[in-house]
């Protein structure tokens, strides 16, 4: 599996203030990785330092297996070469208002250096994907939020990037917008592409990622698959199983936690996931199982208890 990112110890601090505390991460070819994190947490260092548009002070960068970064100092001959392979959006982006979405990605491709008739194609082809086609003469100033949000995503692509890298790309987007971004994002995935985006609001990140970061305080607390981290999290904070039965069950001299919701619905609290053992229970006891299942996570309680953790560590 080809490493497309990967950052090793990585410091930045601006003045007193540590964005980053040593950070490592690896983004792998065809991921799409979520990186999460509360504001402030770094996420906007991390990509800024990636691209070269910030110096760190310590630590190293690799693009597509080549070392553009390394204690204080860019290779910026590598970095302009494997730049060229990168598509960027931006969360705070300035357009030129005054061209047109057509006349802006005309000169982003020129300077890709796309030959024209190819220049023109991949702009119809990625305004219509973003739905701007119909908006294509009008002055980028005239256009909405969501709209001028699409037009940046649709710039991120105009060179055909082997590696996507969104900030907080959903931002100020509709519910429809929402859907289509992350169909763009699924399509990028199938077609063998990686998508590495910062992302504050989690329900976006677990319908599309399959790997996500979390960086809290400028360090990364787990990179992992979301099915992977809830099980994690399971295994350590323990198992919630819902029970329905269809009479009453006495629960008399079990290890485990029961709370009676009603007469009978149970919540039963456990170390393991002891569902086997609840339904032998139920049945020596001459009742029917009508519903039992573990109460899985999302991936916002398990982020909120990480940076809640991380809070209580520094004595907040």
């Amino acid at each position: 599996m080809i490493m497309v990112l990967k950052i090793e110890n990585l410091v930045k601090r601006y003045g007193s203030l540590a964005a980053l505390k040593g950070l490592n991460l690896e983004v792998k070819q065809g991921q799409v990785y979520g990186f999460l994190g509360p504001n402030g947490a770094g996420k906007s260092t991390t990509i800024l330092s990636t691209l070269g548009l910030i110096y760190p002070q310590d630590g190293r960068i690799e693009l597509f297996g080549e070392e553009v970064f390394r204690g204080g100092h860019y290779n910026e001959g590598k970095l302009v070469n494997m730049k060229g392979r990168i598509g960027y959006m931006p969360e705070h982006a300035t357009l030129w208002d005054f061209l047109t979405p057509l006349q802006t990605l005309d000169i982003l491709g020129q300077s890709f250096g796309i030959p024209k008739d190819e220049r023109l194609k991949r702009a119809r082809e990625l305004l219509e994907t973003v739905n701007l086609w119909d908006v294509k003469d009008r002055k980028v100033g005239k256009l909405s939020k969501g709209m001028r949000q699409r037009l940046l995503l649709a710039q991120a692509l105009i060179n055909d990037p082997e590696l996507l890298i969104l900030d907080e790309p959903m931002t100020g987007l509709d519910p429809r917008g929402i859907a289509e971004f992350k169909d763009i994002i699924r399509k990028q995935k199938k077609d063998g592409k990686t998508v590495f985006f910062s992302s504050h609001i989690l329900a976006h990140v677990e319908e599309v990622c399959d790997t996500v970061g979390v960086i809290v305080r400028g360090k990364l607390r787990v990179e992992d698959s979301i099915d992977n981290i809830k099980s994690d999290f399971l295994k350590k904070g323990g198992y919630l199983i819902l029970l329905e039965t269809s009479k009453p069950v006495n629960f008399d001299g079990v290890e485990w936690k029961v709370e009676r919701v009603s007469e009978t619905k149970y919540k039963i609290k456990a170390a393991a996931d002891v569902r086997e053992q609840v339904n032998d229970l139920v049945w020596e006891q001459g009742a029917k199982i009508l519903q039992l299942m573990v109460r899985v996570p999302s991936l916002e309680e398990i982020f909120l208890k990480m940076v809640n953790e991380e809070d209580e560590g520094h004595g907040h």
